[in-house]
């Protein structure tokens, strides 16, 4: 990146930050690993970055061919941001970050996270054992948001956009969705709170939730 601090050495690790080390960098990077997104939407997804700096970053990110701009075709016609090939390469990272992460006795739980950021949490605490005789297909709604989650041969997939035929929709928010999926909160609990509701087959639900075992504290 033009300009900015560098760690000076020609080892790969540290190079590699130098390009995606600065902050908010590797967030701008899981707010695009699902698909193009707006710079609006970017910071719906990074809260607490300030716009100057959130568009600052997309331009280091830009500059080493990470991320890269795009204008949609009519009738959209607007400009979203979307991770490069060699950008996208960056997702086992992220997902092993998570994995490092959730074992932090320190981890600030109930702290709220993005749509983007409750998805990738599946992804990363998805256990293949626990889904081998399973499959279903799931919308889960964050208000306007829209994501397609499909279970099947002990893998989960997961996508922006809505399900086709779900055999069930989830709607929620990300705080509920991580409470439940991974913090052990019942989902009767969350169902009565209000904060939780499900159409189609409820079971297929249950089970879904109980394919992300909690990690053992480091």
């Amino acid at each position: 990146m033009a300009g900015a601090r560098t760690y000076g050495e020609g080892c790969a690790a540290s190079h590699a930050l130098d390009l995606v080390g600065e902050r908010w960098a590797l967030l701008v990077v899981r707010e695009l690993l699902l698909g193009p997104k707006r710079f609006t939407d970017l910071r719906k997804g990074i809260r607490h970055a300030s716009p100057n700096v959130l568009a600052q970053r997309l331009r280091d990110l830009e500059e080493v061919g990470v991320v890269r701009r795009r204008k949609l075709p009519p009738p959209a016609a607007s400009r979203v941001y979307e991770l490069t090939e060699w950008g996208m390469e960056l997702e086992p990272v992220i997902l092993a970050l998570g994995r490092f992460g959730v074992r932090s006795p320190l981890m600030p739980r109930g702290a709220g996270m993005s749509a983007d950021s409750a998805i990738l949490a599946l992804r990363t605490m998805f256990d293949p054992a626990a889904a081998t005789d399973f499959r279903a297909r799931f919308e889960l709604r964050f208000g306007e948001d829209r994501f397609r989650a499909e279970v099947g041969d002990g893998r989960i997939d997961l996508a922006r956009g809505a399900a086709e035929r779900p055999d069930a929709v989830i709607d929620t928010d990300p705080g509920t969705l991580a409470a439940v999926a991974f913090d052990g909160r019942p989902l009767a609990d969350a169902v009565r709170a209000g904060g939780l509701s499900v159409e189609g087959d409820k079971a297929a639900v249950k089970r879904l939730f109980r394919l992300f075992p909690s990690p053992v504290a480091a």
